[in-house]
């Protein structure tokens, strides 16, 4: 019998429910490949004022509100041929809030610099992904049903014939989603945990760290636990049981893998150090209400975007124009392409960002910029789209 928990002995899962805080059934395909989950639950810090005769504190009555948060950490791992859709699909879309939408994939009949041609009707809609070669890219405009305008070239143009991989593209949307998230440990004795009605406030996309990484976090409706359930808690019967796990293991990308596509007529840059991506939905989850112990629902308010990056100064045009935006107020578009292997490629894609004066870093032997919190714009929830291929 083992004399404690290892942390390597940890399994999580995710699913969209249905109704918010209603625990949605739990699947073997929507295993995920996590780093950490920090669910915190603690009571609303109120305050006695009644006079006890003397300095004790009196204690907190039951039946006062109480708060869940969460941060989940996952790395980006391989789409496998088998799965329909990669396992985190339900994280992202309680992150847009405006559903998915997949390709199926096809093959090129003609492609010139950014513009592409399909062998087929396409279907493709603007923001959808499109992936070829280890690459993806996004879709601008369509110009006929077989023909679209891409936001960048391929750096290897496909000839005739080449295909064309599935992609799976989250748009943003006004209603966010809830989710339950599961997270079971080894041994069977040891305590399991569920949140429930998990609102996903902020998402922050790690680009050149040691693995490509997610970062989502935000509050819930109910933090459950299999050592104190009880019957109707997430309006279950019964603490669910983990699904069989099934052999084998998802590979992940090395952070260092990838592209990054700058500018308003973008250019491709090597001398990126490091970027962050942070989608913020600035959530209200309605938990001040009178007769409510809890929160009720979600209500998303106005989406920040935005982009940070570290690169290198060259004295060339593409880098000056960076500073000559930044200067100007003048919008850019920026695109990061995560992975270079088909199954293993994410993108992350911004149409309109206003870049921020860089800080010039002059502590090191090179000197480097420093852009921060550049924000995306839009018209109608346009602003970001997020891709796998």
């Amino acid at each position: 019998m083992s004399c404690y928990i290892s942390t390597k002995q940890n399994r999580f899962y995710v699913a969209i429910e249905e109704r918010f805080g209603r625990v949605a059934p739990i699947e073997g395909a929507t295993r995920i490949p996590a780093v950490r989950l920090v669910a915190r639950q603690e009571l609303e810090r109120i305050e006695r004022r009644d006079k006890l005769g003397g300095r004790t504190f009196g204690g907190i009555p039951s039946g006062v509100r109480r708060r869940t948060s969460f941060e989940l950490t996952t790395y980006l791992a391989e789409w496998r041929a088998e799965a329909a859709v990669p396992g985190y699909r339900p994280l992202f879309l309680a992150a847009f809030g405006g559903g998915s939408r997949n390709f199926a994939g096809g093959v090129v009949s003609a492609l010139s610099g950014t513009q592409l041609r399909t062998g087929s009707a396409h279907g493709l809609i603007p923001g959808q992904a499109v992936a070829c070669g280890g690459e993806i890219r996004f879709v601008t405009a369509v110009v006929d049903a077989q023909t679209v305008q891409l936001n960048a070239p391929f750096t290897a143009p496909a000839s005739a014939g080449a295909p064309l991989e599935r992609t799976i593209t989250f748009f943003p949307g006004a209603v966010l989603p809830s989710l339950s998230i599961f997270d079971y440990w080894s041994p069977e004795a040891a305590v399991h945990r569920i949140l429930a009605g998990a609102a996903v406030d902020r998402l922050r996309v790690n680009i050149n760290a040691d693995f490509h990484e997610f970062t989502f976090s935000g509050a819930a409706q109910d933090l459950l636990d299999s050592a104190s359930f009880e019957s109707g808690q997430g309006e279950l019967e019964a603490f669910p049981e983990e699904p069989p796990l099934t052999p084998g293991d998802y590979g992940v990308v090395p952070g260092n893998l990838g592209q990054a596509w700058l500018g308003s007529s973008p250019e491709r840059f090597l001398t990126l150090t490091e970027a962050e991506v942070v989608l913020d939905n600035n959530l209200d989850m309605r938990a001040r209400e009178f007769g409510s112990m809890g929160p009720r629902c979600i209500v998303a308010g106005e989406r920040y975007v935005a982009a940070s990056f570290n690169l290198y100064e060259r004295p060339d045009e593409a880098t000056k124009s960076l500073y000559q935006a930044a200067r100007q107020r003048s919008p850019i578009s920026v695109m990061f392409q995560l992975g270079i292997q088909p199954g293993q490629l994410c993108g992350v894609y911004l149409k309109s960002v206003i870049p921020e004066v860089p800080e010039f870093v002059d502590d090191e032997t090179r000197l480097e910029w420093r852009f921060r919190d550049c924000r995306a714009q839009g018209w109608v929830d346009d602003e970001i789209y997020l891709a796998f291929a």
